[in-house]
């Protein structure tokens, strides 16, 4: 789970690459740099992601069977929503407890 804000967008093949600033990273099982590229799988723009907003995103990192991709991955059960001091509050707490 970490805030960032979306910097660019471009169709790769059948997926979508959004390049994002990590501004705060909240619960993360894997090393978070500064700049970060987030995959879709879909080129359909869902979830809508718009660049220059910022979001609370819920990602997954995917790697695969021969380890030869490692990336940081928002599928269709994944969690973005535009950031806002609250969303942030809520985050912080729920660490606190998790």
């Amino acid at each position: 789970v970490f805030r960032g804000r979306i910097l660019a967008r471009r169709l790769v093949g059948q997926e979508t690459r959004y390049e994002v600033e990590v501004k705060t990273p909240y619960r993360h099982h894997f090393p978070l740099v500064a700049r970060e590229y987030l995959w879709v799988p879909n080129t359909c723009g869902c979830p809508p992601l718009r660049e220059g907003d910022e979001y609370l995103l819920m990602a997954r990192r995917h790697v695969n069977y021969e380890h030869t991709l490692n990336r940081i991955l928002l599928q269709d059960d994944g969690y973005a929503r535009p950031w806002t001091p609250r969303e942030d509050r809520l985050v912080r707490e729920a660490a606190r407890r998790c």
